[in-house]
């Protein structure tokens, strides 16, 4: 099963997501050597579509290094290599494979801040080629001991949950998610026209200014698996308070059933169960960290559990999330931070959307 599974889910990524075709240059990042399998499948899918791969593979441990030791200087320093490849790639496929999600739990935030800040530029430099049509990107993960002791699963759960979240189980995937993608355009052009997103639910009602902001499908292209519907709100006008149920987690550390405050943007007041402390000290982490940086809906309905993964919660069909910190520029966000930190709500019961007043979503569906 594995073997056809590496080879379904590398042919989904070169010739659907990132759309790989002859003489492109194609770089492949792995975060551990753990992606071995999938690595050498993406490879062989890449050279049989007469591209020319190159291949990026980290050692485990050594972001950890660098951000305990690095002074200012090297946190605010991007080699000139990185910058070359992003500028000149034609698609990047990026896959995590962690050996330890834990890792970066006791590194100074601040430090994190920094490098942030300093690697958006690679980042705005991949969205800005991608908005022009000059790059296509995708980030996925393999299933690794880490990510499933994380979701509490065992590794073979583990790899049955990655291949029916990503609908690597049926004989024609991509079929699926241009599905999926068609529906989630039709909404997208409604929220288009909005003003006023207004959420209702448990412990929450808030009110987003959306206007002018654009709401983007998420397909498959950029992430995988997929499913959900984005902007950025407008940064000075939110207004309300929003309870989340679900674990948010953040570079492996976490805090429970949050409760937000949030006046013309900023969050004012901020609660937890547990993990109060750290949740502070994300939302201090600089200018921008206490403002709104998304808004967004899960729609994948084989993703159901928090898995403490962030690149499968926040497809969770049912859910909402809304991001502290740095905005999304394609959107027309403004918001700038080291942080972008997504933070899940469950939408499955007693919970309503209105778009302009319009009811649009109920416990869980859209009903338009």
């Amino acid at each position: 099963m594995k073997n056809n599974f590496f080879e379904k889910y590398a042919g989904v990524l070169v010739n659907y997501s990132t759309k790989v075709k002859e003489n492109d240059l194609v770089l492949i990042k792995l975060e551990s050597y753990l992606a071995e399998p999938l690595a050498k499948e993406i490879y062989r899918a890449v050279i049989k579509n007469g591209a020319h791969p190159i291949v990026r593979c980290s050692v485990d441990g050594l972001n950890e290094i660098f951000l305990k030791n690095a002074n200012d200087n090297q946190l605010n320093y991007i080699d000139p290599i990185s910058k070359l490849e992003f500028n000149t790639v034609d698609a990047i496929i990026s896959i995590g494979a962690p050996l330890n999600v834990k890792a970066l739990s006791n590194v100074d935030s601040s430090k994190m801040a920094k490098r942030s800040g300093a690697t958006r530029e690679l980042s705005q430099t991949m969205l800005k080629r991608a908005e022009k049509g000059e790059l296509n990107w995708v980030i996925a993960d393999f299933p690794t001991q880490a990510l499933a002791q994380e979701a509490k699963m065992s590794l073979d759960e583990y790899f049955e949950f990655v291949e029916k979240a990503c609908y690597l189980d049926l004989d024609d995937p991509v079929s699926k998610w241009l599905e999926i993608g068609k529906e989630q355009k039709r909404i997208a052009e409604i929220l288009n026209g909005t003003k006023k997103l207004h959420i209702v639910g448990n412990k929450t009602d808030i009110v987003f200014n959306v206007e002018n902001r654009k709401w983007i499908s998420c397909d498959g292209l950029n992430n995988f698996p997929d499913g959900e519907i984005f902007t950025s709100p407008v940064e000075d006008d939110i207004n309300g308070t929003i309870y989340f149920d679900f674990p948010a987690i953040y570079r492996g550390n976490s805090a429970n059933k949050i409760q937000l405050k949030i006046e013309n943007g900023k969050v004012i007041e901020a609660d937890a169960e547990t993990g109060k402390d750290f949740l502070i000290s994300m939302l201090d982490m600089d200018e921008g960290s206490r403002f709104i940086g998304e808004i967004a809906i899960g729609t994948n309905e084989r993703v159901q559990n928090v898995t403490g993964n962030i690149l499968f919660d926040e497809k969770i069909g049912g859910s909402i999330h809304m991001a502290l910190g740095a905005s999304y520029p394609e959107t027309g966000g403004k918001n700038v931070s080291g942080l972008h930190w997504d933070i899940i709500k469950n939408m499955k019961e007693n919970s309503f959307i209105y778009a302009d007043e319009k009811l649009i979503y109920k416990d869980g569906k859209f009903v338009i």
